[in-house]
C-alpha cells in the first residue's frame, strides 16, 4: 500500500501538468455558460488522457525506449521525432508566460494591487531551483503535494454550488452540443491532451514497474478529472460571463471571503505547478529525440538549457506583459497536428510485438484508440484551422464546409491508421 501510494504522487505531476490556467479558464467558462451540459466532454477527454498516457508509458516499461526513441527506431526517421520534439518545445515556451500569469492572477484576487513582475521574479526563481536538483523523482513528489492543495481548494469551490445531481449525472453521460458550444467542448478535450504531457509520462515511466505504473498514473488522471470538473461547477455560480474577478467574486458573495481566498489559492498552484511542468516536459522531450545522450543528463548542460530556455521565455513575457501571439498561434497549429499524429504512433507501437512483447494491446483498447484517434484527428484539424484562419485575420466557424471538411479528414485518417494496425500486428 505504501508503495502505491509513493506511485501516485509520483504520478500526479501528470495532473499538475494539464491542470493549468488554460484547464481553469476553459471548464469554468463551460460551466459559467452551459452549466452541466458540457460535463460528458470532460468524461471522455480523462478516459482519451488514461488511453494515451498509459499506451506511452507501457511502451517505455516493455521496450526501455522513451516514446522518442521508439518513434526514431520503429519508423527510421530522426527527422520526424526530431520535428515532433521541437514542435513541442516551442509550445511549451509559448505557453510558460500563461502558466506564469495564471499563478500571479491567483495571487492578485487575494493581494490587490500587487506587481506583477515581482511575483513573476519569485516564480521563475523557485521553479529554477526546483528544476536545478535534475531529481526528476523529486520534483514529481513536490508536485503532487501542490496538486493536493489545488485539489482541496477547487473540490471546495466547486462543491460548495448548488448542485442538481440527475442532471449533473446527465451531462455527465449523455453528449450533446448547446448552441456555440463547439470549440469550448474541443477545448476542454484540448487542455486535458496535452501532447507533451505524452512524452512527460513516457519519460517518467523508466525504472517504473507496469503494475505500479497502472496504478498511479490512472489514479491521478481521475483525480485530475475530478479537480477539472469541480471547477466546471465552480463556474456555474456566474451567469453574466466569466472571469476570474467575477467568479472569485460570487464565491465571495455566497460563501464568504474565505471561499473567494480559496479558489485564488487553486488557480495560484495550477499556473505554478504547470509553470515548472512544461519546461520539465520540454526538457524531457527534446532528450528523448536527441541524435545523442552526452549532455542530456537530468544535470546536463542541454538538459537545463532547455528548460531553462522554457522558463526564460515566461519571464521576459512576464515582466513586459506582452503576450506572443504570432508564436502561439505557430504552436497552436503546430501542436495541433501533434496531438493526432502522436496518437497515431502510440496507436501502432502498440501493436508492434517486437516492441510490446506480451504487452500489446487487446481488442478493447484497439477500439479505445481508434476513437481517441478520431477525436484528436478532428481537434488537430480544428486547430490548424482556427490558426490558418486567424493568420489572414478570419475567425472561423466549426459549421458547414469547414465541418464537413474536418470530419471527412478525420474519418480518413482514422480508417487509413486502422489499415495500417493490421499489416502491424502481422509483423
Amino acid at each position: 500500500m505504501k508503495s502505491k501510494l509513493w506511485s501516485l504522487l509520483f504520478w500526479m505531476v501528470i495532473a499538475a501538468a494539464f491542470i493549468g490556467p488554460g484547464t481553469v479558464t476553459t471548464a469554468a467558462a463551460a460551466g459559467a455558460g452551459y452549466g452541466y451540459s458540457l460535463l460528458w466532454a470532460l468524461v471522455f477527454s480523462i478516459f482519451a488522457c488514461i488511453i494515451l498516457q498509459e499506451s506511452a508509458a507501457r511502451i517505455t516499461i516493455a521496450s526501455g525506449l522513451t516514446l522518442g526513441e521508439a518513434i526514431k527506431n520503429r519508423f527510421k526517421s530522426n527527422k520526424v521525432a526530431l520535428s515532433i520534439g521541437v514542435a513541442i518545445f516551442l509550445g511549451c515556451a509559448a505557453y510558460e508566460a500563461g502558466n506564469i500569469l495564471g499563478a500571479i492572477s491567483g495571487v492578485s484576487l487575494i493581494f490587490a494591487g500587487i506587481e506583477p513582475s515581482v511575483f513573476t521574479l519569485i516564480i521563475v526563481a523557485v521553479s529554477t531551483l526546483v528544476l536545478w536538483s535534475g531529481k526528476t523523482k523529486t520534483v514529481a513528489n513536490i508536485m503532487g503535494f501542490v496538486v493536493a492543495i489545488m485539489g482541496i481548494a477547487f473540490l471546495i469551490a466547486g462543491l460548495s454550488t448548488t448542485i442538481d445531481w440527475p442532471i449533473l449525472i446527465k451531462g455527465a453521460f449523455v453528449p450533446s452540443f448547446p448552441e456555440g458550444s463547439i470549440l469550448i467542448t474541443l477545448g476542454l478535450v484540448g487542455t486535458t491532451i496535452v501532447p507533451y504531457n505524452i512524452f512527460l509520462g513516457s519519460g517518467l515511466a523508466k525504472g517504473q514497474s507496469l503494475k505500479f505504473m497502472r496504478f498511479g498514473l490512472v489514479l491521478a488522471i481521475l483525480i485530475g478529472g475530478l479537480i477539472s470538473t469541480a471547477i466546471l461547477l465552480a463556474g456555474t455560480s456566474v451567469t453574466d460571463g466569466f472571469s476570474f474577478e467575477k467568479l472569485s467574486s460570487v464565491l465571495r458573495n455566497e460563501h464568504g471571503v474565505w471561499m473567494s481566498y480559496t479558489f485564488a489559492i487553486g488557480l495560484f498552484a495550477a499556473g505554478f505547478t504547470s509553470s515548472i511542468t512544461a519546461p520539465l516536459a520540454a526538457a524531457i522531450t527534446l532528450k528523448s529525440v536527441a541524435k545523442t545522450e552526452k549532455g542530456w543528463e537530468a544535470q546536463g548542460k542541454n538538459y537545463r538549457l532547455a528548460w531553462g530556455s522554457v522558463l526564460l521565455t515566461g519571464l521576459v513575457f512576464g515582466m513586459t506583459g506582452i503576450k506572443p501571439i504570432p508564436v502561439i498561434i505557430l504552436a497552436q497549429a503546430a501542436n495541433g497536428l501533434i496531438l493526432p499524429i502522436i496518437a497515431i504512433f502510440l496507436w501502432l507501437i502498440c501493436n508492434n510485438q517486437r516492441y510490446l512483447k506480451t504487452h500489446i494491446n487487446g481488442l478493447a483498447m484497439n477500439l479505445a484508440m481508434f476513437i481517441t484517434v478520431f477525436v484528436a484527428s478532428v481537434l488537430g484539424f480544428i486547430n490548424v484551422f482556427k490558426a490558418g484562419y486567424a493568420t489572414v485575420g478570419l475567425g472561423f466557424a466549426f459549421e458547414g464546409l469547414n465541418q464537413m471538411v474536418i470530419l471527412s479528414l478525420a474519418v480518413l485518417v482514422t480508417l487509413f491508421t486502422g489499415w495500417r494496425i493490421m499489416k502491424e500486428r502481422s509483423l
